[in-house]
């Protein structure tokens, strides 16, 4: 039987002090004992928090292209050449916190401000459909004006919108903290991932950048993901704001975060997202990181979390550069989001306002992005069949350490990619696309390899949704 937690505020895991002593221990990195590490981390068994120690102070070339490999290997391993997509939507920029690095701190007077009525949520979702999406992760600000009502509701607008083939399959959530009785109520509505970032683990940063608002009460945000999963929400997708405090001290108290739900149920986070500090409308603090991550260091980052963390999905936004995420997808993401939009309303409307969280770096379309990614030999999934199986949670795992989860993934992929071949795409994206599903088949058993035929063969006579 699972332990269960005695207070909804527990945050007696974090130990800033151990990991301040380890990164101290750890300054200088000795070459043997990073490859014994390294060597760990191809065998699939993941880190722990004293390898992690070892690896984030490397800062030799070779090390380095290394781990780099390294993490290529297990990305691999695990995931093969699949990159899954999705699109974040916007119903409110309405909050009540005063966070001083986001656009939608509450004395911003100069944001225009919107709460999307249902009718403006499913003309959203319908625009997100109609260029192929399938995931999407509803975002709201903290003082919605109808609270979890609105949050429920919108939901189930978004699963409402059908537009000939299309629809959304899977809404992941990405709210303010609840309580466990508020989660199961946002359980029941069948969402896939509930997703909150603490921002930053650094007790004294988080007071200095969290001036007002329930925002502001770090052991409230800190110990969230304990109610959401007290609640039955076993896929949980945790994160930090990088260039808040020290990555690596970042790092470790993503670690120490991970250990903790495992100790406590089981089965730590599904996802993991790397999202870095982007100017924000009147932001001081966005425009100028107290601790600024460099390019270099992002993709070490990126690469130690793909190495200690197998086989949790990470998250690369639309707030990084193309170059960048091309840069990344070897180096372990596996979920990206495409053609975004961090303002209510702005996928269906026609001029932009003043009204998103903070300024993109990539603003391809979805089908840019798709194509650019099939060019490089990834494999653009719209998958999410594990949701709606129940592969979540312990089973996920279950399935993935003996790496059995590739064994649906890889089929699933190839049939959501054809659908948005034969739906969506330009023709030069077809064109590219059905290079990489021969490839991709060319490398699959031969089992896999025939479910993935039967699958295409189904999609392209005309059904919807097959999968395995």
């Amino acid at each position: 039987m699972l332990k269960r937690v005695s207070t909804s505020r527990d945050s007696s895991w974090l130990d800033p002090s151990r990991i301040d002593d380890v990164l101290t221990q750890r300054r200088s990195g000795d070459s043997g004992h990073v490859r014994e590490v390294l060597a760990k981390a191809r065998a699939l068994r993941g880190l722990d928090y004293e390898d992690v120690a070892v690896l984030a102070p490397v800062t030799d070339f070779s090390l380095i292209e290394e781990m780099f490999a390294t993490a290529r290997t297990v990305k691999e391993a695990i995931y093969g050449h699949r990159v899954v997509f999705f699109a974040p939507l916007y119903v409110s920029n309405i909050c009540a916190n005063e966070c001083s690095y986001c656009a939608f701190r509450k004395s911003n007077d100069a944001l225009v401000r919107h709460a999307l009525t249902q009718e403006q949520i499913a003309a959203e979702t319908e625009v997100l459909v109609r260029q192929g999406h399938k995931r999407v992760l509803l975002v709201a600000g903290e003082s919605n004006p109808g609270g979890l009502r609105y949050v429920l509701d919108s939901i189930a607008t978004i699963y409402s919108v059908k537009r000939d083939n299309g629809e959304i399959r899977r809404v992941n959530v990405n709210v303010a903290p609840l309580d466990v009785e508020s989660f199961c109520a946002v359980k029941e509505a069948g969402i896939g991932t509930y997703q909150c970032f603490q921002e930053t683990y650094d007790r004294n940063v988080y007071a200095q950048v969290h001036l007002r608002g329930k925002k502001a009460d770090f052991d409230w945000r800190v110990s969230v993901m304990d109610r959401a999963m007290e609640a039955g929400i076993d896929d949980v997708g945790i994160g930090v704001l990088f260039g808040l405090a020290d990555w690596r001290f970042e790092i470790l108290a993503l670690m120490q975060h991970i250990a903790h739900l495992e100790d406590l149920f089981g089965v730590g986070c599904h996802t993991i997202s790397v999202p870095r500090l982007e100017p924000a409308h009147g932001s001081t603090v966005a425009s100028a990181p107290p601790n600024p991550v460099s390019d270099g260091d992002f993709k070490k980052i990126v690469a130690i979390l793909r190495m200690a963390v197998p086989y949790t999905g990470l998250i690369m936004t639309t707030r990084e550069t193309a170059q960048m995420r091309r840069e990344t997808y070897a180096l372990g993401v596996s979920q990206i989001s495409a053609g975004s939009r961090t303002n209510p309303g702005g996928y269906a409307a026609e001029e932009q306002f003043n009204a998103s969280q903070f300024q993109l770096g990539d603003h391809r379309t979805l089908d840019e992005v798709v194509g650019d990614i099939a060019s490089m030999g990834y494999m653009p999934s719209f998958c999410t069949a594990c949701y709606r199986l129940g592969r979540t949670g312990k089973d996920f795992m279950d399935l993935a350490k003996p790496g059995l989860i590739k064994k649906k993934c890889e089929p699933n992929s190839v049939g959501t990619f054809v659908e948005y071949l034969l739906d969506y795409a330009s023709p030069e994206t077809q064109r590219i696309g059905e290079k990489i599903i021969r490839e991709e088949l060319s490398h699959m058993g031969d089992k896999e390899a025939d479910v993935s035929e039967r699958i295409m063969r189904a999609i392209r006579k005309g059904k919807r949704d097959v999968f395995c």
